[in-house]
């Protein structure tokens, strides 16, 4: 069985000031400071929470 893709996931830029969407996304994935870091899974779901909140995270695939 083939290991399961990953994609790291660091906020880089403050969510204050943002839609009330985007900060709940953030929160959802696990984050909600500058600097915060996450391993998730790649998945459609975890994509399309990226794409929201593209502006405030870097993501590199693992």
């Amino acid at each position: 069985m083939a290991a399961e893709k990953k994609l790291r996931v660091t906020q880089v830029k403050s969510q204050i000031g943002r839609k009330y969407d985007q900060e709940q996304t953030l929160r959802s994935m696990g984050l909600g400071r500058i600097g915060k870091t996450k391993d998730l899974p790649d998945n459609e779901s975890v994509r399309g929470m990226i794409f929201k909140v593209k502006h405030l995270v870097e993501v590199e695939e693992l």
